[in-house]
């Protein structure tokens, strides 16, 4: 069985914040890129949970080889981390992102994993820690004409009378939903799943001799209308955060709560 993760690489989100929140986060000329330099970029927390996924397979006795690929500028760092976790492959699509959409990445992803051999299971991020969409995981199903089941907190392979199949237990707003799918499938994992591991020293060591396959845009042999991005950013900002807070003092509970239902009703929010 071959398991294909697909990883993105994205701005620390905690410094992110901590630069937002001390007023530092600043937008360039062009109104739609960071100046910061010194924010460090990671794997998306999500996306390394569905490495997690995959291992934990491995771990299980499942004969499978771990594929893990990233489309972006500079992919060394992230698929670097990636094979000391365990991926048996690692594949990076050099691009701009500011060339790409969702669209287009997902084109190239499916383009990939065609002209790879294929999947058995294909892995992604509940949603990328940056922009929080979710949306190229659904695309890329489309493009590869695969279910998808999303927000996954545990993933079972099994086997069906129809063939190899994945249970996957869901988290929704009602409880855990748990749904079967044929492979191959896409599936999206969420931060539910639980913590993933840390790589080991020894691991790390080897994973710097493993050299990721660099494969060209125009080796995917994607005709040109999937390369043309269908969603352009025009403009990204810093919104303003303002928020008032009051304390109330009392001697007792039974005053604390009164003063607290007058507030409310002053403020109109009790009637």
């Amino acid at each position: 069985m071959r398991i294909v993760i697909c990883a993105k690489e994205v701005l620390d989100p905690d410094a992110v914040n901590n630069y937002a929140l001390a007023g530092r986060l600043e937008i360039g000329e062009d109104g739609r890129t960071l100046t910061q330099t010194a924010i460090p970029r990671l794997i998306n927390g999500y996306d390394e949970q569905a490495i997690e996924a995959a291992i934990r397979h491995l771990d299980a006795g499942v004969d499978c080889t771990i594929s893990v690929l990233s489309a972006g500028p500079d992919q060394a760092s992230l698929l670097k981390h990636a094979a000391a976790l365990g991926a048996d492959e690692i594949a990076a699509i050099p691009l701009d992102p500011a060339s790409v959409d969702y669209h287009t990445t997902a084109a190239l992803l499916a383009g990939y994993i065609r002209s790879s051999g294929g999947a058995d299971l294909v892995l992604c991020g509940r949603q990328a820690s940056d922009d929080d969409q979710g949306v190229v995981p659904a695309l890329l199903g489309e493009s590869l004409g695969m279910p998808i089941v999303s927000i996954a907190r545990a993933l079972e392979l099994v086997e069906t009378s129809g063939g190899p199949a994945v249970r996957v237990t869901r988290v929704t707003p009602d409880g855990d939903e748990i749904v079967e799918a044929s492979c191959p499938a896409v599936v999206t994992i969420s931060n539910e799943l639980g913590e993933p591991r840390f790589p080991t020293t020894a691991k790390k060591i080897a994973a710097r001799r493993m050299k990721p396959k660099i494969v060209p845009v125009d080796e995917l042999s994607l005709p040109p209308e999937a390369l043309e991005p269908r969603v352009k950013m025009t403009r990204q900002f810093v919104p303003t955060v303002q928020g008032n807070c009051e304390f109330l003092s009392g001697e007792t509970p039974a005053e604390l709560a009164d003063r607290l239902v007058e507030n409310l009703r002053r403020d109109g929010v009790l009637p």
